[in-house]
């Protein structure tokens, strides 16, 4: 499976001052990390839907319902008491805002359908419609709701969103990894399971069409989602040696790396939580 995700964010914004525009990088980093890790969950649960038996079905909605009420749905609350009164007081704005807002309730009632969900094929394809909404979502605030703000001087954006650490992503996530249940490795159709190089049935996040500012981030989230001796297959556009130290350190150390491919148009390595 193929993790692509949409830009949803422009390489430059201009912002009235600094510290707005440090607001809209952190929210964009936050946006970044969030659409990681939920493509990772997404991921699982169609692995799980389509595994003998469907293995792995209940851990990994478990782990999903897990991120998606401990993170994802907190954020968007925190969007409606913060960003969007402010951004809803600009015309230009206002009916996106409210547009918006419903698509909160969409993104709500899906969660509410996975928990409910006892089929493993529908709880995927409940899943995938999730996803899909949300990077539309957070494209429409990277794209056109935070340019707007940040760049309007009656607005401080940073003013808006102080304290928010649910859109700016400071000290909602220790990043120690057991802030999800863990999502287990599946066995693919045919695989041992042994823990070997098979590819069908880990996510695999090709960075290539994400854009430089929030690529690092959007590893970061997915790689956040990863369990314990499982893998992530990267596809980069070249060979990610300061995200790989980053990683490193973000992990613990906890991080094993296998080239797979070394260009000269695509790098693929496999990461693995040690």
């Amino acid at each position: 499976m193929t993790t692509t995700l949409p830009p949803g964010a422009i390489d430059m914004v201009l912002a009235s001052d600094a510290d707005d525009a440090a607001a809209i990088e952190a929210v964009r980093q936050h946006h970044a990390e969030l659409a990681g890790r939920l493509a990772v969950h997404v991921d699982a649960l169609l692995a799980a839907a389509t595994a003998p038996g469907a293995a792995g079905f209940r851990q990994a909605r478990a782990a999903a319902l897990g991120f998606l009420g401990g993170d994802l749905l907190p954020h968007a609350a925190a969007e409606e008491r913060a960003l969007y009164p402010a951004a809803a007081r600009s015309e230009r704005l206002r009916l996106l805002v409210e547009a918006m807002t419903a698509e909160h309730r969409v993104l709500e009632e899906l969660v509410r359908e996975l928990d409910r969900a006892v089929e493993p094929a529908a709880a995927a394809a409940g899943g995938h419609a999730l996803r899909v909404l949300f990077d539309a979502h957070l494209a429409k605030e990277n794209d056109l709701v935070l340019p707007v703000l940040a760049a309007d001087p009656a607005v401080s954006l940073a003013g808006v969103l102080a304290g928010m650490h649910e859109l700016l992503g400071e000290g909602g996530h220790d990043h120690d990894h057991d802030h999800d249940a863990a999502v287990p490795p599946v066995p693919a159709k045919g695989s041992c399971g042994c823990g070997g190089h098979d590819d069908d049935d880990i996510p695999v996040l090709d960075v290539r069409a994400v854009p430089h500012a929030i690529r690092h981030a959007t590893v970061f989230g997915a790689f956040d989602a990863v369990p314990d001796g499982g893998s992530l297959l990267l596809v980069a556009p070249h060979d990610p040696l300061p995200l790989l130290r980053q990683l490193s350190a973000r992990a613990g150390g906890a991080l094993a790396v296998d080239y797979e491919e070394r260009g000269p148009d695509a790098w693929r390595l496999r990461l693995t939580r040690a």
